[in-house]
């Protein structure tokens, strides 16, 4: 009787002792997770070094010295977007009611895949196409740890992003190089946006409705 009492102890006490991962009213991740930590902090390494070759891939591959990432005038532009068909990208913003994660990495992967996919329309025609495969080397593995981060989190499997037909539409020189410049600048933006996105999400309390 002594033996089955102490049995049935230990039991209740590593059932307390087991995390509980509240359900939200959606698939939500489970942030403390360590795998999923470890894919929050090789995304933020991924994205600081897309933050450092940017400028470096734009400089070698924009002939243009007008163009410049730097340049906060450049609504004479909007019209080549137009123009080129570039998509917009993605919005991401802080998590809340909303906007979930769910959401939030939906739309980072759709982002990352449409990067991609824009830099290859362009990496075959300019000066230094090593810099833009470099990138998307980049892109490639940042959209792996956001991908890490939807299957921890249980989410379902988004609808692959299809591409923008944008090489049929660089018909010269010119069009290649305002083309790789909106590329790269929208990019700059955008991993931008992803690195903070990403702090947020690794300040989101366990439990809350993701």
């Amino acid at each position: 009787m002594i033996f089955y009492y102490l049995s049935m102890l230990c039991c209740c006490t590593v059932l307390l002792a087991a995390p509980l991962h509240e359900f939200s009213g959606e698939a939500g991740p489970f942030m403390d997770d360590a795998v999923f930590q470890l894919a929050l902090r090789l995304g933020h390494t991924v994205v600081r070094k897309l933050m450092e070759d940017i400028p470096a891939a734009h400089k070698a591959t924009v002939r243009s010295p007008t163009l410049t990432l730097t340049s906060t005038t450049e609504t004479h532009l909007d019209y080549m977007v137009v123009s080129l068909g570039i998509p917009a990208a993605p919005v991401l913003k802080a998590i809340g009611a909303d906007f979930t994660l769910e959401t939030c990495l939906n739309h980072m992967s759709e982002g990352l895949q449409m990067y991609e996919d824009l830099l290859a329309a362009v990496s075959g025609r300019v000066a230094a196409p090593e810099k833009l495969t470099e990138l998307q080397a980049d892109l490639r593995e940042l959209l792996a740890q956001v991908h890490k981060m939807r299957e921890l989190s249980e989410l379902e499997p988004t609808v692959p992003y299809t591409t923008s037909n944008l090489a049929s539409r660089l018909t010269g020189d010119f069009e290649v190089d305002v083309a790789t410049h909106l590329v790269l600048v929208q990019l700059q933006t955008f991993v931008q946006h992803i690195f903070r996105s990403l702090r947020n999400i690794s300040h989101t309390k366990p439990g809350l409705r993701m």
